[in-house]
């Protein structure tokens, strides 16, 4: 796997490691942040011998947001506008990952640093992290899918009351309003992360990634139609290798081994 200047990318077993590597920016959104993610997670994507993601920060921060410095060169709203439809160009593909992604907050997460954690199916959180809205500290809106992603991970009255008062969570706050999975000491969050990432991994991982594309549509779909988009979904589970390894291996009473399985 490529690794660039500010994002580390390489594999381990069938987990793919994501680490932003900017240390000096505190992993900011910078454009040159967003264009190494852009193509590692697009790598990431692409690769079929990849079956879990683990995305996380180097340093103090996971990630600080936005770049002040880009953000004083936008003049006009056609280059704000030029500006998310790029972002939308890799975050969206990345909500929409058809493989299970961990995220492990390491420190500060800002803004649209907090957006990028929140893209993530299980986020894990070290003692130091901090989520900070910091939005209308700048006399800016949400961004980066973040008032998509919040309100359905902790509500949305939580949600308001977070982003309007420009509140700062503690890892703890964060696992008390059910955002995070597990908060964890600083020095643990790699290996507790890559043991969670190694089971999704060794799981039915792509099976794991049609339920990940349906279960985002269920805030918006009627109950009829999330019905029929589970039927889809499970004609083409059931006709995967996952599950015919997974039923066999309860009828053998054994352990599966879905990481050997190719879905067609």
């Amino acid at each position: 796997m490529s690794t660039s200047r500010l994002v580390d990318l390489r594999q381990q077993g069938a987990v793919a490691i994501v680490r932003m590597v900017n240390e000096k920016t505190r992993n900011s959104l910078s454009n040159e942040m967003r264009v190494e993610l852009s193509a590692a997670l697009a790598e990431v994507a692409a690769d079929e011998g990849v079956r879990a993601v683990y995305l996380t920060g180097s340093g103090g921060a996971f990630c600080s947001g936005g770049d002040l410095k880009n953000l004083s060169t936008i003049t006009g709203a056609w280059g704000a506008h030029r500006r998310f439809r790029r972002l939308g160009e890799w975050l969206l593909p990345f909500l929409r990952m058809e493989k299970p992604v961990v995220v492990g907050v390491n420190g500060v997460a800002v803004g649209g640093g907090m957006g990028l954690a929140f893209a993530g199916d299980l986020i894990v959180a070290s003692h130091s992290a901090k989520f900070m809205a910091g939005f209308f500290r700048v006399g800016v809106c949400p961004d980066v899918a973040t008032m998509y992603t919040l309100p359905r991970l902790v509500g949305m009255a939580r949600a308001k009351q977070f982003l309007f008062g420009n509140a700062t969570w503690s890892a703890q706050d964060a696992f008390a309003a059910g955002l995070v999975a597990q908060v964890v000491g600083d020095d643990e969050l790699d290996a507790v992360c890559m043991e969670k990432a190694t089971a999704l991994a060794q799981g039915p991982a792509g099976v794991i990634g049609i339920a990940k594309l349906i279960m985002a549509r269920s805030f918006e779909t009627g109950l009829d139609e999330m019905f029929l988009y589970e039927g889809f979904g499970q004609a083409l589970a059931m006709s995967s290798g996952e599950f015919k390894e997974g039923l066999n291996a309860l009828l053998e009473k054994r352990p599966a081994r879905f990481s050997d399985q190719r879905n067609p």
